[in-house]
């Protein structure tokens, strides 16, 4: 089997499609590599099918109409983007470059709706993953009218520790490096607010920042301090015991 399918066979996305159905959408696939920083569509482009990322990692952005970059969410290896396209939608709203080396598999929307005919159970997928997604832009949203920069800050910590956080004897380390000024495209800050804030967490002892990597030294203090629920994270909560939660974004239909 090609290396394709076995990427394809592997996403959650399709772990009830038979393998059969699998190789006729490879078929019609085409795998993409990619550096870093590369444009993989842009806005008012046609929207004319959902990408599986294979390995690496993906950014989608809007611009402001100042022009500057607004990170929407971060798509992983093992998950798809640009899934509005099966609802016929004629262009994208959004942005997508690679925020690392990328490898990509772009499915044509033709052939993914006539999977989801096949198998309708990939529809609720679909579903899930939309509302997902504006529940996290929702969630940005009220934070940046109702919340303080540090607020934000904290909530974005907390965001990326549920998904990229690792239980370790130091704490909870971020499997993910942002710049302070991917960090502040994110909550819709300035990159010198960021690190103003991330200076002020170490200072405190929440946090310990050294070569773009964040270890979160007492998550359940800044999830008290913006009056949020603790996070699960991979390996244990902040302190090793809790269990960790399924990740969201690789639902299975």
């Amino acid at each position: 089997m090609s290396e394709c399918f076995w990427f394809m066979k592997n996403c959650n996305f399709f772990n009830q499609v038979a393998p059969e159905d699998i190789a006729w959408l490879e078929g019609h696939a085409r795998m993409r590599k990619l550096k870093r920083g590369e444009p993989i569509y842009m806005p008012s482009q046609s929207a004319d099918g959902v990408v599986l990322v294979a390995s690496g990692r993906v950014k989608i952005c809007h611009s402001t109409p100042e022009g500057k970059q607004s990170i929407i969410d971060f798509i992983d290896a093992g998950e798809i983007f640009g899934e509005l396209a099966l609802l016929d939608s004629q262009q994208r709203d959004e942005y997508a470059e690679t925020s690392e080396k990328t490898t990509l598999i772009m499915i044509p929307k033709r052939e993914m709706q006539a999977l989801i005919r096949k198998y309708p159970r990939i529809v609720l997928s679909v579903t899930k993953l939309i509302g997902l997604r504006r529940q996290k832009v929702e969630r940005r949203l009220r934070n940046l009218l109702f919340r303080s920069n540090r607020e934000r800050v904290i909530h974005l910590l907390m965001e990326l520790s549920e998904k990229y956080g690792e239980a370790t004897a130091d704490g909870i380390t971020l499997k993910i490096r942002l710049s302070h000024q991917e960090m502040a495209s994110v909550i819709g800050s300035t990159r010198e607010t960021v690190t103003v804030v991330l200076g002020q967490l170490q200072s405190e002892n929440l946090v310990t920042i050294a070569r773009r990597r964040i270890v979160i030294n007492d998550l359940a203090k800044l999830a008290k301090e913006v009056n949020e629920p603790l996070p699960s994270v991979d390996g244990g909560g902040a302190n090793g015991n809790a269990p960790a939660g399924p990740s969201p974004h690789n639902a299975a239909p």
